[in-house]
This record gives C-alpha cells, structure tokens and sequence, in this order.
C-alpha cells in the first residue's frame, strides 16, 4: 500500500500571501516549554529530564487558509431550499471513496473547464463515473504555491461543470488550485464587464441549488493514476463552520 499526501503545508506564508488569506504559525520551544512549566506548576529544570520543556504551537488561519473541505454553508445560507449543512454537518461518509483524476493541465489561463472538457477527459481514461466519487481535478497550479500567482491565476471550472459532476451523484470534488471558481480577479473583470450575476463565483454558487463540497488547495496530483486508489479528506470538526482543513490523502493498494 502506498500514501499519496494531497495536502498542502501549513506554514507561515506571509511573504507571499495576499493580507486577506495569511496563515500564522507561532512555533514555542523547548526552552519556552520550561519557562511554561515553572510558571504554571512551580516545576524547575531540576526536575526535568533532559532540564527542557515541552514544544507547543499556535496556529492562526482561516478555515479556508489551507488544504480544505469547503461545506455546503460556505457557498450560501440554504441549498436546495433547505439549510445548507456547516462543515460539522457533513457527512464522513462523503470524506472518503473511489478517486478520479481528471488531467486538465492543457486549458488557457483564466478559462472555465466545461461539460465537454469533462466527459473528454472521462472518456479518455476510459472511466464512468458513480455515485460517491471523489474527483479530483488537475490544473497543475500548485506549482505555483509560495508565489502570489498562486491567488490569481489558473483556471477554474465552470458551473455547468459542477452541476453536471453532481447530477452524476458526485458529493465531493477537488482541484490542485487556491480555488475551485476561475480565478476571482479574472470573474470580477468579467462580471463588471457584463453587468451580469452569474459570473462572479459562479461555480460556487451552484451549492444554492445543489449540495455538495469541494477540496481546494489539493497537491501531488500528479503522483496519481487516473483511478484505482482511495481518496480520504476528513475535515476538523468545526462547530458551525463553512470549511474544515483536512489532511487529503490518495491510498493505492499494492
């Protein structure tokens, strides 16, 4: 058997992540671990094995700050008329099943993977999708994680797409980029452009018609078959949260 990591380090990025979307991580020695312990239980070097203390950490991040599973609440308050479900909702049933890779490194920046690109891609791994599968959509752009890039360039799926991967019984699907839409930046140029309400975060928003979740900030896609291997994304429980960062990873059997 081999584990395949689909996740991103949490690490402190602010050298290269925009204000809005930085991850902190406040790393406390073994020597802060000492002072800790003196000052909460009196307890001096002496008595310490090795005259050190414990290491602890704080992390400070979005729930969206890292690889994630976005929930249904994320993308809008109802889904299908009814309250969309928060990240502690969601069922672990969904978190882990039969993997698809879709390869979809060939489209242009900032363009939208259609129905078409879809099935293409299906049809040229030879695979039908069921109910359950965790597809896994690879635009190769976590090439560009630790660089601002990563943030706004890209492309992303488009809502006809998503729409579609659901009607097939799709739950949860992912993509190796900051985010499951276009890049935002290029929707926000269109929308303005348009006067439209169907363009910014389009894909998204599908999530107030259909439930389902997305896996975003997925890496290694590259390392995996097209299928044939487990994928399991469990979430932090976060009470009545929009995303839950998770550790993704892909199970091939031997």
């Amino acid at each position: 058997m081999r584990i395949i990591d689909l996740s991103d380090t949490l690490q402190n990025d602010k050298s290269w992540a925009p204000w809005w979307a930085r991850n902190s991580v406040t790393y406390q020695d073994h020597k802060f671990g000492r002072f800790a312990i003196w000052l909460l239980f009196g307890i001096t070097p002496k008595y310490l094995r090795n005259k050190l203390g414990w290491a602890n950490d704080v992390i400070k991040l979005s729930t969206h700050g890292t690889t994630h599973m976005d929930a249904p609440w994320h993308y809008a308050p109802t889904s299908g008329g009814k309250p969309a479900k928060t990240i502690d909702q969601v069922p672990l049933e969904w978190c882990y099943g039969d993997g698809v890779v879709l390869d979809l490194r060939h489209k242009e920046e900032g363009s939208a993977i259609t129905v078409e690109d879809v099935k293409l891609a299906l049809e040229k791994i030879h695979y039908q999708l069921k109910p359950f599968d965790i597809v896994l959509i690879q635009i190769g752009n976590d090439r560009r994680l630790g660089t601002p890039e990563y943030f706004t360039h890209g492309c992303g799926v488009s809502a006809e797409a998503t729409h579609w991967l659901i009607d097939q019984g799709i739950k949860v699907m992912g993509i190796d980029s900051w985010g499951w839409d276009v890049p935002l930046p290029v929707q926000a140029k269109q929308a303005k452009a348009t006067g439209r309400q169907d363009v910014f975060w389009a894909a998204h928003f599908v999530g107030i018609d259909k439930e389902y979740c997305q896996l975003e900030r997925l890496v290694n896609l590259e390392q995996l078959p097209p299928y044939g291997f487990k994928v399991a994304a469990f979430p932090l429980k976060v009470k009545n949260g929009s995303a839950g960062p998770s550790r993704v990873v892909a199970i091939i059997e031997s």
